[in-house]
């Protein structure tokens, strides 16, 4: 069995949001770790978890981040971690795949899927063994209370429930 763990310095965990229902507002965590085991070269049979620090939210504006850590929304200070755990990792086709997995953010754990795209394979000038993926998917915010809403004076949104995720994941094979 190989065991692949993130390279934070090569991966980005980043989410978007509608904001007013007219413009998207694009936030990252800047501390996240992960790990796969696979026996498989297709990874076909991977097993996934991976957790990113709530505090380390950053949407570009200081006031937003703070709010994004309150009990309005990730209440980080008492849920400080948004886990993820596999299920399966379907190949739908030649580089494709359907992650399922439980999504946990503020103690509240809900079975998501996740579209996943197998970048490749490289070995580093320093004879790392690197791995690539290109994972996207959306889940429900209200779904795990992040429960702050405002309507706007037309009745719409301030902030969209469903947030769209977007990672970039590099992993490098343990030795």
């Amino acid at each position: 069995m190989a065991t692949f763990n993130i390279d934070p310095n090569h991966s980005e965990v980043q989410f978007k949001v509608k904001h007013l229902v007219i413009t998207t507002v694009t936030g990252h965590f800047k501390k996240f770790e992960g790990s796969m085991q696979a026996e498989k070269e297709d990874f076909s049979d991977a097993k996934i978890n991976f957790s990113a620090d709530v505090n380390s939210i950053d949407t570009n504006n200081e006031q937003r981040d703070g709010h994004l850590k309150s009990d309005d929304f990730f209440n980080a200070e008492k849920y400080p971690a948004i886990t993820f755990s596999s299920k399966e990792l379907k190949k739908v086709s030649a580089g494709n795949y359907k992650l399922t997995g439980d999504l946990t953010i503020r103690n509240i754990t809900k079975s998501i899927e996740l579209n996943v795209e197998y970048a490749g394979t490289a070995v580093d000038p320093w004879g790392n063994t690197k791995v690539g993926f290109e994972i996207t998917g959306t889940v429900n915010r209200f779904d795990y209370e992040l429960k702050w809403n405002v309507l706007t004076e037309a009745g719409g949104a301030m902030v969209s429930a469903d947030i769209k995720l977007a990672l970039n994941i590099q992993l490098v094979k343990a030795a």
